[in-house]
């Protein structure tokens, strides 16, 4: 928006205000300055500023707007123009035919306006018109539409101008029958612009003796369009709702000044005062000129918007203010509060006591000033921003780590000793099942849904690596499902999600690189658990019992439950479904786990005793078994056998390998086992060993049947 300095200042005195020092007043006030243009208008310098208003502030989009602006910020009290007349006054003769009505409205209007106007003669426009016009961008054509455009830029209120004598053939405005109404019937018009525009059943239009003048509110008829020879004007003004226009204007692919105006929603505050302005405008450029209100309608105004606004929010919110020469902090003084108020023209009433005002919001400021933040927010713009003191707060005692923080951190680091990495999707999916969770307004088609688990983003996440000739993905992730109980309430919780396997590995220098197989991929879950002193239970189940959100996405014979403690159920791990993984283009030996986090985390909170033990001095004796054994016989069954008749000197067992040959016998292998003694008090002999060995086979031999290979 372009405005002269020279036009500001007919309308306030701000000679003696520095240009930079307005241009800083009104950038921190929200009105930001983009640009001052120096420019030559009738041999004359001309400074004039480009000034951005903000979105909610319709108010102010007028020269009238930003010199009320001005005058709050400076405490400079507003002057007459040179260029108005005390000889004629309609405001009151117009303020008197204002009828308080509906019943002639459309629920998106709130003034509907006409006037009539004869008497014209083509006069060109004033010189101190052309001149603001040129100044402010404007292109000067003729005097109605300089008049036109001058009321517009003024009083930031659009008027539309038809020629009367084009509507009726009589010059009789009693026999004019002007409405606001919406079409029956669709229709096609020719807009002053020459372009068509076919008008849809409802479009809301104004006619005049039936004949439709213009689009409500967007653009004339070009029937009915004046020209400077026009002799008798219909002067049409009116305040529609800024939504009811945006969709019109959208709908008919046009957008004008006017238009433009009321999407930024215009309210009626000063609307009188700008109908009076263009009479006395037109008055002035044509004193034989006559004029006859035909039409005045509004609904009934709403009772003034009233907020209490507190001393003490005030302070809290804005903080101590910069006094120079003051070593304490200072709060704004209440009387300084009210004059910000009074400056904006609110009506105020001041609680000494209480340190409350009960503030009167004017209805040209009812848009924006809604609650006692907005008034906080304008005391502290006419105050300034930067008068302000900012300073960090003093920290009294420093945060420390929640538990849950900490027990996420140790299941990251185990993870990623584990080799995988972490990884973060969104919460927001395409829809997977029948029972997704769909958001009522999404902003894309593919992620309108909630997740009800995050393993599907991990796999698509994983092919499209593949896609881009990269290895598949081995990570995990904290993140949210969403699902309904037996009662359709909506729930939440958090879990670790994890992909991993598929790539071809090698576990020893002599063999070929190989897939994890599933036993391989359960070690490295358990070792995990082992990490973190939990002690888990594998359960096979029916794989119905998982639920139906597991059912494409798991391998129906290769999927285990994880318990804890009392059976309590917290988890799933297994191989990827060979459908899913054939349609993702993953390997087969993927493995996917789900575990809840919040179980977890109530299970690891009650393990707060850590329980060390002195850390032996004595050397280590290592002992290695090798037998043949039925297959069938779980390495469970041989561990425990082992442990209890090791004594208390065997500290571990490992499996070093295993062997399955064409020399073997049908359903058996051989297994080589790693036993490891040590003594807390003495190193130990080779014969105590070697009889806690012989008994070890004599044992294996019995229960299990065991063959030694030595």
């Amino acid at each position: 928006m372009l405005i002269p300095i020279s036009w500001i200042n007919e309308l306030i005195d701000i000679e003696k205000i520095s240009l930079n020092s307005l241009v800083e007043k009104l950038t921190l006030a929200g009105f930001e300055v983009e640009d001052i243009i120096e420019t030559n208008i009738f041999q004359n310098k001309e400074i004039v500023l480009d000034i951005s208003a903000t979105a909610n502030r319709s108010d102010s989009i007028s020269v009238r707007g930003i010199v009320e602006e001005i005058s709050a910020l400076t405490n400079i009290s507003r002057r007459m123009s040179s260029y108005n007349s005390s000889q004629f006054n309609c405001n009151d003769q117009i303020r008197n035919h204002f009828k308080v009505e509906t019943k002639n409205l459309l629920n998106d209007c709130s003034i509907f306006s006409n006037l009539i106007v004869t008497n014209l003669t083509n006069k060109p426009s004033p010189k101190w018109i052309k001149k603001k016009l040129i100044a402010c961008g404007v292109t000067v054509e003729n005097n109605l539409i300089d008049i036109q455009n001058y009321i517009l830029l003024e009083t930031g209120y659009p008027f539309e101008f038809y020629d009367l004598e084009k509507i009726s053939n009589t010059s009789e405005s009693n026999n004019l029958n002007i409405k606001l109404q919406n079409l029956e019937k669709s229709i096609t018009i020719t807009g002053t612009n020459d372009i068509e525009y076919k008008l849809d059943h409802e479009t809301p239009v104004i006619t005049a003796n039936n004949n439709i003048i213009s689009i409500a509110g967007i653009i004339p008829n070009q029937a009915y369009e004046y020209t400077s020879n026009t002799k008798s004007l219909l002067i049409e003004g009116s305040i529609f709702g800024s939504k009811k226009i945006r969709q019109i204007s959208r709908k008919i692919g046009v957008r004008t000044d006017r238009s433009a105006r009321y999407e930024k929603g215009l309210n009626s505050g000063n609307f009188i005062d700008a109908a009076s302005r263009l009479i006395l405008l037109l008055q002035m450029y044509d004193d034989s000129l006559e004029f006859k209100l035909h039409t005045a309608i509004q609904i009934p105004q709403q009772k003034p918007n009233i907020i209490t606004l507190k001393y003490n929010n005030l302070i809290e919110i804005l903080g101590p203010i910069k006094v120079e020469n003051e070593k304490e902090l200072l709060s704004l003084d209440p009387k300084i509060i009210s004059n910000y108020l009074e400056r904006l023209n609110f009506e105020i009433e001041f609680d000494q006591k209480k340190l409350e005002w009960l503030i009167r919001v004017p209805e040209s400021r009812t848009a924006d000033i809604t609650r006692e933040i907005d008034l906080i927010e304008e005391i502290a713009r006419l105050h300034g921003f930067n008068n302000f003191t900012s300073f960090i707060p003093t920290i009294i005692q420093i945060g420390k780590q929640d538990s849950n923080y900490q027990i996420r951190k140790k299941f990251i680091n185990c993870f990623l000793n584990e080799g995988l990495n972490e990884l973060i999707k969104y919460s927001l999916v395409k829809d997977n099942f029948d029972c997704s969770i769909k958001l009522i307004n999404p902003l894309l088609q593919d992620c309108s849904f909630l997740r009800q688990t995050g393993l599907l983003n991990l796999v698509t996440a994983s092919s499209e690596n593949i896609k881009q000739a990269n290895l598949p993905i081995e990570g995990f992730e904290f993140g949210h499902n969403f699902y309904t109980d037996n009662k359709n309430n909506y729930k939440e919780k958090e879990v670790i999600s994890g992909i991993f396997g598929g790539r071809q590995k090698k576990i020893n220098w002599s063999e070929k690189s190989k897939s994890l197989s599933w036993f391989e991929a359960k070690g490295k879950i358990e070792k995990i658990f082992t990490k973190l002193k939990i002690n888990v239970t594998w359960e096979q189940k029916q794989f119905s019992n998982f639920g139906k959100v597991y059912e494409n996405v798991f391998h129906p014979y290769r999927t285990a439950n994880l318990l804890i403690l009392k059976n309590q159920s917290f988890g799933i791990f297994g191989q990827i479904h060979p459908l899913l993984a054939k349609k993702m283009s993953l390997p087969i030996q993927t493995y996917l786990f789900e575990f809840d986090f919040n179980i977890l985390c109530k299970h690891l909170e009650k393990n707060n005793l850590i329980l060390y033990k002195n850390y032996s001095s004595y050397p280590k004796v290592i002992k290695d078994i090798s037998f043949i054994i039925n297959e069938n016989i779980t390495y469970s069954e041989i561990t425990d056998l082992i442990s209890k008749n090791g004594s208390q000197f065997l500290t571990n067992i490992t499996l070093l390998d295993q062997y399955k040959g064409k020399d073997m016998s049908k359903n058996t292998h051989s297994l080589c086992i790693q036993l490891t003694f040590q003594s807390n008090e003495s190193t130990l002999i080779t014969s105590e060993i070697e009889k806690i060995l012989s008994n070890v086979n004599f044992i294996l031999e019995k229960e299990l049947n065991a063959v030694f290979r030595f």
